[in-house]
């Protein structure tokens, strides 16, 4: 999983007053929790946004005026209802021996067989639920989908990653190949195929 580093002020104050003057001045409350005593801290706002609307989980190298040090990922976020700007952000500090839940990306690698003929890819997970160590968590899910025909699927339990588990139903299709309008099953291209060569050769003859 991918690190990134961020600096934050240490809150001796947690009030709703002293909260707001926050907000005001471009920071975000945070909390840093998971183990031990919680730290409060604040973080600018354009530093923390670059992680919250990146596509991509990181683990978080923060380090906090007076010395704090920890590892963390990002458990929970409360954001603007209107702006969409984070108001107080939740982080769980890692621990190299103790597995952690994140949500991890799924994507997909190469050109399904069954979308070249005319079918869909449809895909109803972006994202995986998974538990691991910290050290054993990939930057992403990758699964290929080259060999899928129309009407072919890849389930969660088709899906192996050492030392992580997936915690979707293992039934769930995360990725497949659906019928569309105007596609030709890959079989019958492949006779059509076939008929026009023969054609040709009797022409020929």
């Amino acid at each position: 999983m991918q690190k990134v580093q961020l600096s934050g002020s240490a809150r001796t104050n947690v009030g709703k007053k002293a909260t707001n003057a926050l907000r005001n001045d471009g920071r975000v409350p945070c909390v840093l929790y998971g183990q031990g005593e919680q730290t409060h801290f604040s973080v600018r706002s354009v530093d923390v946004e670059k992680i919250i609307f990146s596509a991509d989980v990181f683990q978080v190298e923060i380090e906090i005026e007076g010395g704090k040090k920890a590892t963390a990922i990002i458990q929970d976020k409360q954001m603007h209802p209107v702006k969409g700007k984070p108001m107080h952000v939740d982080f769980l500090e890692l621990n190299d021996k103790k597995p952690v839940k994140v949500s991890l990306p799924l994507l997909t690698s190469g050109a399904a067989i069954g979308v070249m003929n005319g079918g869909k890819l449809m895909q109803p997970y972006r994202k995986l639920r998974v538990i691991g160590l910290p050290g054993d968590l990939p930057e992403t899910i990758t699964v290929e989908v080259a060999e899928l025909r129309i009407g072919d699927s890849i389930r969660v339990s088709e899906i192996n990653i050492d030392g992580v588990t997936i915690l979707e139903p293992t039934a769930a299709v995360v990725v497949g190949v659906k019928m569309a309008r105007g596609a030709v099953e890959e079989d019958e291209a492949v006779v059509a195929e076939a008929e026009t060569e023969e054609s040709t050769e009797d022409a020929a003859e």
